[in-house]
């Protein structure tokens, strides 16, 4: 058998992964926040793709213009457009303090204070500051010779977000060759600073030294901290008072003062930031109908550059290996803005068919959510399914109901004991509110939420109501007992 090259041709159907379809892709799935950084990044890179600037004609008359208009105009002062020669009515209208700088420490009028409401320099440090930087302002005011405040920075150092220390005092030892004695003192002074309960090792030790602040060893709800904190989760008072010879209305008292606490001291001074869901569409019902909207507050309109598209087209100024250049830019930027309505013109027909098969779900609540997967969706749009898993990702909806997001609306179904359907989202909201109605005294079991369920129609097992409740984030009926 010879072996030879040979030229053949071949007619075959292939799924190709375009450029363009990777981008789509890729946009789908970013929530508004990551989408916004895209664009400006896109931006940046490109340089025929630039945002359309609003220009407004009648700004010198905001009353004659319309809410968008007002949100979409720059904030720019207009008193100068209305100064003219040196006429001194026109000079007093200027709101000089527009042009002022509080921060130039080469110029002043008068060695004056600044007014109440002027930006402070602390107004613009990068990092807000944290218990770490808390607590070493505190040390700083101890007089500490070299060796102990090396202990202190390593204790410190040693406390994780909650404010527990995580190390030991073995480790202390091992760090810095000193005794026991010395480690435990250097860690019983961290412990007296602000907050208190601070740099203990475990939340009891935390709860004990808040009460020693305050002055009450001796007292109840020290001894229940110390030796019942396990018992107090069950909040049988009655079983406790009688454990240690007490009336369980003073276990209850001491219970009130224990609550009182702050279990995780550190979490106060956490400098961590809050992100805050923005909805990526808003559901709107005006004059009894539904009306969608797509949030594109802050997200900038993007086109082609006027100003390059002309030089293209001048042939003498531009040499070819730079028109080709601006060229290809060109056609990436047309397929990036194209991709960019996609991904918003998909998000609206996924929530239209939201709309559709949930409509019960938006009029009256949580508890009319219908039993709905991918696929019905994906069928009803003319989308593949996992396109529109990708859209509903990390995707928010602001309803007459709450703030949802997308992938909330897909529930599994439960068959009733009259053959119909319903969601196990819906089964999930009556359990909850089965819970919040229950007795304090007599809360329900799984088993007689179970029981309850199925007299209205839904059979429910005790263990699948056991999975729910633990999704719900609500405790077992022994830790929700509350006794008089």
């Amino acid at each position: 058998m010879s072996l030879e090259l040979r030229q053949q041709v071949k007619l075959t159907q292939k799924l190709v992964m375009t450029q363009q379809l990777r981008q789509a892709i890729k946009l789908l799935q970013l929530n508004r926040l990551e989408l916004t950084n895209a664009l400006h990044e896109e931006m940046a890179q490109n340089p025929m793709l630039e945002e359309v600037v609003v220009v407004q004609d009648n700004i010198s008359n905001p009353e004659s213009l319309s809410a968008e208009e007002v949100h979409g105009a720059a904030a720019e002062p207009v008193a100068t457009s209305q100064v003219s020669g040196d006429d001194p009515k026109n000079v007093a209208e200027v709101d000089w303090e527009n042009y002022s700088n509080n921060f130039d420490s080469d110029f002043s009028f008068a060695k004056e204070a600044p007014p109440a409401d002027a930006p402070s320099q602390f107004d613009f440090i990068s990092a807000a500051p944290g218990l770490l930087s808390f607590l070493q302002w505190q040390l700083s005011h101890i007089k500490l010779d070299e060796k102990d405040q090396d202990l202190a920075i390593f204790i410190l150092g040693s406390l994780n977000g909650y404010g527990f220390f995580e190390a030991s005092i073995e480790d202390i030892c091992d760090y810095a060759g000193c005794s026991h004695e010395e480690a435990k003192g250097m860690l019983r002074l961290v412990q007296s600073l602000d907050p208190p309960g601070v740099a203990a090792r475990d939340l009891r030790e935390s709860l004990m030294l808040q009460l020693e602040r305050e002055g009450m060893e001796e007292d109840l709800a020290y001894m229940l901290v110390a030796e019942h904190l396990d018992e107090l989760q069950t909040h049988n008072f009655t079983k406790i008072a009688a454990k240690i010879d007490y009336t369980a209305r003073e276990v209850r008292n001491a219970f009130a003062v224990i609550t009182s606490l702050t279990p995780y001291p550190g979490n106060k001074y956490s400098n961590e930031q809050t992100n805050y869901v923005v909805p990526d569409v808003y559901l709107y019902k005006l004059d009894g109908e539904f009306i969608i909207q797509l949030n594109n507050d802050g997200l900038p309109r993007l086109q082609i550059s006027t100003e390059y598209q002309e030089l293209i087209k001048n042939k003498e100024k531009m040499t070819v290996a730079s028109k080709g250049y601006l060229t290809e830019q060109k056609r990436h930027a047309q397929n990036f803005i194209n991709s960019v309505h996609y991904r918003q013109n998909s998000i609206y027909k996924v929530m239209r068919s939201l709309l559709k098969f949930q409509h019960d779900f938006f009029e009256k609540g949580p508890g009319h959510l219908k039993p709905l997967v991918l696929n019905d969706v994906a069928q009803d749009i003319g989308l593949h399914e996992s396109t529109v898993s990708r859209i509903t990702s990390n995707k928010y909806v602001h309803t007459p109901q709450g703030l949802y997001e997308l992938k909330y609306f897909f529930s599994s179904a439960v068959s009733t004991t009259d053959g119909n359907l319903v969601a196990s989202e819906a089964i999930k909201n009556r359990i909850r509110l089965l819970i919040q109605q229950e007795s304090p005294e007599k809360p329900l079991s799984d088993n007689s939420i179970s029981e309850l369920l199925k007299k209205e129609g839904v059979k429910v097992a005790r263990r699948t109501v056991a999975k729910y409740r633990d999704q719900l984030k609500i405790l077992p009926v022994k830790h929700r007992r509350k006794s008089r």
